[in-house]
């Protein structure tokens, strides 16, 4: 008989043998949200394959520029100044993450910054698939008020000692994930995994560098309370001026004014992505409806609410592979 697996008291007798042979249990801290925000902290918890701590690692991290949020993250400049930069610390971060699946909240975001952070550096991130903890407590049904890192502890009865600091947020998460594990394995439930794409091509606004840290409010309300300084570029894409021609049909081309979407990760940069199909004259779209002419991912059968909503309205999906080829051969649009 199992005992309570909400403490983790013991393991699982039985373990799925399709989960996987460890983790990395990942947190960073960063200059802001943006894709040109840069990393100032990491830490990864290395478990083994039933989660329990194999060992830790910190650093600080350069982002030779001014650090952001000071008043959440509490790294200021000075603090900075004489850390290493990513790419002195990328090869331990590499031999951290290698072989093992990524363990995050809201992973998405610390896979994002990671990957570009390893391509600023170009270099590739050692990462295959990603494992985000709020995706698994919905998988599990935790009754958690909200999907916030404290709720999450505090229902596993897990102790956070200094809330926004790397080293901290990542203990506290590989706490509260082996418990998730056992679980998820005592209950036979499916790891919502995800595939992680490195980035191959990369290119950086030219943003410059502040030496000066931001202003903060005094407060302690969250990157959501954070607001970006007056040089970091907008992104403000032109209206595309071609009529919608409609969806995209296998083993044709594509048409100038296309509405086109994407969804998960890239493995080039998605920006840049965005930026090619604009120059080929089609209209890039954030969110997916019945008039988008195709959908671009590499995970069609994951369930993001774009790849759901393209099964129920039929639209065309093509992965990136394929995508870059159509580019290549856009057709112009009809003429008035």
């Amino acid at each position: 008989m199992l005992e309570d697996l909400t403490t983790g008291a013991s393991s699982p007798t039985a373990w799925p043998a399709a989960y996987p042979q460890g983790y990395a249990v990942v947190d960073v801290e960063t200059t802001g949200l943006a894709r040109d925000d840069r990393i100032i902290s990491a830490a990864v918890y290395r478990l083994d394959a039933r989660g329990e701590v194999e060992d830790h690692w910190y650093t600080l991290v350069n982002p030779e520029r001014d650090p952001g949020p000071v008043w959440i993250h509490g790294l200021t400049s000075e603090a900075l100044e004489g850390a290493p930069l990513f790419q002195d610390v990328a090869e331990e971060f590499s031999a951290r993450l290698d072989g093992r699946v990524l363990v995050a909240h809201n992973a998405v975001f610390d896979w994002q910054m990671i990957a570009r952070e390893y391509a600023r550096a170009e270099r590739e991130a050692p990462v295959r698939q990603r494992l985000c903890t709020i995706a698994l407590s919905k998988e599990l049904g935790l009754p958690l008020p909200n999907h916030k890192l404290e709720s999450l502890a505090a229902h596993f009865g897990v102790v956070q000692q200094r809330a926004h600091h790397a080293l901290d947020d990542a203990r506290v998460l590989a706490e509260a994930f082996r418990p998730s594990l056992r679980a998820a394995a005592a209950g036979s439930v499916r790891l919502p995994l995800q595939e992680c794409r490195p980035l191959t091509e990369w290119r950086d606004s030219a943003a410059p560098r502040i030496g000066q840290q931001a202003g903060g409010n005094g407060g302690y309300g969250g990157y959501s309370s954070y607001r970006p300084t007056s040089w970091r570029p907008s992104r403000k894409r032109p209206a595309c001026p071609y009529p919608n021609p409609g969806r995209y049909e296998d083993g044709k081309r594509l048409k100038q004014g296309m509405r086109v979407a994407f969804s998960g990760d890239t493995s080039i940069e998605r920006e840049l992505l965005e930026d090619r199909a604009i120059e080929a004259g089609l209209h890039v779209s954030t969110s997916l409806s019945r008039l988008t002419s195709l959908l671009v991912t590499n995970d069609p059968d994951a369930g993001t609410s774009k790849v759901v909503k393209a099964r129920q309205y039929g639209t065309p999906v093509v992965d990136e592979a394929a995508f870059g080829q159509l580019l290549r051969d856009v057709e112009p649009a009809s003429g008035p």
